[in-house]
């Protein structure tokens, strides 16, 4: 089966909606990275020299390569990335090889085949 892998760029304030966005769109887990750094098209402002960041999650959801643009979709929908400044970024990557996903495999199979 051929695999995608969703990463989303969210500020903290987004990361359980688009977990549940994942989710309903039919992804099996996530894995959340909390507190990174990132800087969009303008810099955070300071205040007397400290940097006022806005914290920043990752999201990583690996996806049945059918269901990854469906996925995607409803993240950027239910996060509003392409309606507020800021809300997140998201993109996939194809993955070439990938082990320990033995016990999603059959609801992943399953969700599959209903579909078709």
């Amino acid at each position: 089966m051929r695999l995608k892998l969703i990463v989303a760029l969210v500020g903290d304030d987004k990361t359980e909606v688009v977990l549940d966005a994942g989710r309903e769109a039919g992804a099996t887990g996530a894995t959340v990275i909390t507190s990174v750094r990132g800087e969009g098209l303008r810099p955070e402002k300071t205040f007397f020299g400290l940097a006022l960041e806005a914290k920043r999650d990752v999201v990583l959801f690996l996806v049945a390569e059918p269901r990854a643009r469906h996925i995607l979709e409803h993240i950027r929908d239910s996060g509003h990335f392409d309606s507020e400044h800021g809300a997140g970024i998201a993109f996939q990557i194809d993955i070439e090889d990938a082990v320990g996903m033995v016990t999603q495999m059959p609801a992943i199979y399953e969700e599959l085949t209903q579909e078709l």
